[in-house]
C-alpha cells in the first residue's frame, strides 16, 4: 500500500493506493473519492475477531461515542481484485498523522482522531469509565493493536510530546497516546484533589495527568472551546 498526507496541517486528507486485494478500514463518512472498481463493506466498530459479548459491549460504547462524542459506531473496509485508489478525509480542519504499530504496541485515541488503518490492525471501541471521558470526547476510546498502518487525525495541528515522568494536557488537546502509558482524568488546577472554583470557573474544565513513560500526540485547538465560543453567537 502507498499513501500521501496532502494539504496539510490545515486541511489535510489521505490518499491511499491500494494493491489487487489490499484493504483499508475506514471511518464511516471519510471516504471523498474512490475507485469505482473497489468495494465497500460496512461493519460495526468492535473488532474484527470479535466474539458475540465482545460485540454486545462495543454496541453499548459505540452508542455512547455516537451520542456523546458525535462519532459515528460504524467503519468502512475498502478492498477489490484489481487494487485502487481511496481517498479519505476527516471532518475537521486539520492534520493526519501516520503511525505504524509492529504487533508488539498498543495505541489509544481519542474517539474523534481515528481515521483509518491497514494490514492486522484491529481496532475497537473502549469503555473506560470517567478516566477515559476526554473532554466533549466523550466516554470512548479508539484502542490500536496489531500490525500495520494507522492514521490519526486532529482539529489543528499535531504535536508529539515524549514523557517521562508526569505529564498534564487539557482534555481537548488530547489526539492519542501510548498503551504503556497510565493516566487519570481530574479538574484543573486541583491537584489531585478537587477544586470546585476551579473546575467552574477557570475555563479549563479537566485536565488528564499521564505519568510513565511514552508519547503523548496533543493537537494546538480544542474542539470543545470553539463549540463554547459560537454557542452564543448561534442565539
Amino acid at each position: 500500500m502507498q499513501h500521501q498526507i496532502e494539504f496539510g496541517p490545515a486541511f489535510a486528507w489521505l490518499k491511499v493506493q491500494l494493491a489487487p486485494n489490499e484493504m483499508i478500514q475506514a471511518e464511516a463518512g471519510a471516504m471523498v473519492r474512490q475507485t469505482p472498481g473497489l468495494t465497500m463493506d460496512t461493519r460495526l466498530n468492535a473488532g474484527r475477531n470479535a466474539g458475540f459479548f465482545t460485540k454486545f459491549k462495543s454496541f453499548f460504547a459505540a452508542i455512547a461515542r455516537k451520542f456523546l462524542g458525535g462519532e459515528t459506531m460504524f467503519v468502512n473496509d475498502f478492498h477489490g481484485p484489481q487494487g485502487g485508489e481511496v481517498v479519505l478525509a476527516p471532518s475537521l480542519a486539520g492534520h493526519i498523522m501516520h503511525q505504524q504499530l509492529d504487533g508488539q504496541r498498543k495505541l489509544f485515541i481519542q474517539a474523534s482522531a481515528y481515521l483509518a488503518s491497514t494490514g492486522s490492525v484491529d481496532t475497537k471501541l473502549k469503555f473506560g469509565g470517567l478516566k477515559s471521558m476526554l473532554g466533549g470526547e466523550g466516554l470512548v476510546l479508539q484502542e490500536c493493536t496489531g500490525q500495520g498502518d494507522v492514521f490519526i487525525n486532529s482539529y489543528g495541528g499535531i504535536t508529539e510530546v515524549p514523557i517521562d515522568g508526569t505529564f498534564v494536557v487539557d482534555t481537548g488537546h488530547i489526539v492519542a497516546f501510548d498503551g504503556d502509558v497510565n493516566f487519570k482524568v481530574r479538574a484543573a488546577g486541583s491537584g489531585g484533589g478537587f477544586n470546585l472554583k476551579a473546575f467552574l470557573f477557570s475555563g479549563e474544565g479537566l485536565v488528564c495527568e499521564f505519568t510513565g513513560k511514552g508519547r503523548v500526540w496533543i493537537q494546538s485547538r480544542n474542539l470543545g472551546a470553539l463549540v463554547g465560543w459560537l454557542t452564543p453567537h448561534l442565539r
